[in-house]
């Protein structure tokens, strides 16, 4: 009997089907691997008219990349479509760079400064080609509430047909603490309301941000992801310059007043994280998109290879899918290693 049950076996084994080397190219093609770039702090996607449009920081102008695969942004077409002159208020630290499609024109809010990070405030460039890749980009000027605090990191959103700006601020004149701050627009390049604080770091886990010289708790990089009658706000907590950057959240209802603070809750825990095991440190800064397919959402963020590497250039932009749970929250599960293939997403 067991020379029977040895024969079947080998005959399975000697019937398996084979796959073609087209069929193993094919699984290749349909693959792709973290981090899509050595380097890209603050990294962001949109998708227009069949194509993906990424940014990521660069410090000293605003660089648009194009590509039908954006697993594939080494060999995207890729632009500088704005730099400041110098000596302007906006001519330093280009900061997390935003894409947006406002009516029939494209708009990239960024933060900028004049030579001193105590500066950075909030800029908008135009630009009313259908492509944003092509036409020609104009600086609308800084877009400021009534405070003109120090603000970075700029979102743009959009529920109930009104436009609302996100961004990471001081609450005074000093630094010590950045806060999530939400304010309504009343065109592309003004806000039209006192911005309004949801968010401030209050958990042990966004308070990681001892400097040789200061600690600074931190809350910054917000990132709105309205899913059914919700709308999340996503942030970066604790310092860049730590391992601890990951991702928290608040959560309002679409149908409440999201000029009011009391609309937002807080979760008391983060959503995504480092993992030592995977080799991924520091994940934060993210955005969300949809494949062109429109079937299937994704995570885009930044994060280092190694610890202790801090906020520079060793942060490279990574993708993955996530799904969303029963009670309507979003799973991004954990860091995906680099190196690990990953279906590339659906067009």
């Amino acid at each position: 009997m067991a020379l029977s049950i040895a024969a079947v076996a080998v005959s399975g084994l000697l019937f398996t089907p084979i796959p073609t080397l087209a069929q193993a190219q094919a699984a290749a093609n349909n693959t792709f691997n973290n981090p899509l770039l050595p380097s890209g702090p603050d990294p962001w996607v949109v998708t227009w008219k069949g194509n993906y449009y990424y940014m990521n920081t660069t410090r000293a102008s605003l660089t648009l990349w194009k590509t039908h695969d954006i697993t594939d942004l080494r060999h995207a077409e890729k632009k500088v479509v704005w730099t400041p002159e110098p000596g302007k208020p906006w001519s330093h630290g280009v900061w997390a760079p935003e894409l947006h499609r406002w009516g029939s024109k494209w708009y990239i809010y960024f933060a900028a400064d004049g030579g001193k990070n105590e500066s950075h405030r909030i800029y908008v460039v135009e630009n009313p080609s259908d492509d944003p890749i092509e036409g020609q980009w104009t600086l609308k000027g800084k877009v400021a509430d009534s405070t003109d605090r120090w603000a970075i990191d700029p979102d743009l959103f959009e529920v109930n047909g009104v436009h609302y700006l996100l961004w990471s601020g001081w609450k005074g004149d000093k630094n010590g603490e950045q806060d999530i701050f939400i304010a309504r627009m009343s065109n592309p390049w003004t806000i039209g309301s006192p911005r309004t604080l949801i968010s401030s770091p209050v958990f042990a886990w966004e308070k990681v941000g001892d400097t040789p010289r200061m600690h600074v708790n931190v809350n910054e990089g917000p990132e709105a992801l309205v899913h059914g009658n919700k709308v999340f706000v996503f942030f970066s907590a604790s310092g860049c310059w730590t391992d601890s950057y990951e991702l928290g959240a608040v959560v309002a209802s679409t149908h409440s007043n999201l000029l009011d603070s009391a609309s937002w809750k807080k979760f008391d825990h983060p959503f995504f994280k480092q993992d030592a095991k995977a080799g991924v440190y520091g994940p934060g800064h993210n955005g969300f998109f949809k494949s062109l397919d429109g079937k299937q959402d994704w995570i885009v963020y930044h994060a280092n290879p190694a610890p202790h590497e801090g906020c520079g250039a060793t942060r490279s932009p990574r993708i993955q899918r996530f799904t969303w749970n029963a009670d309507g929250t979003p799973d991004f599960g954990a860091p995906v290693p680099a190196g690990q293939p990953l279906e590339k997403p659906g067009n």
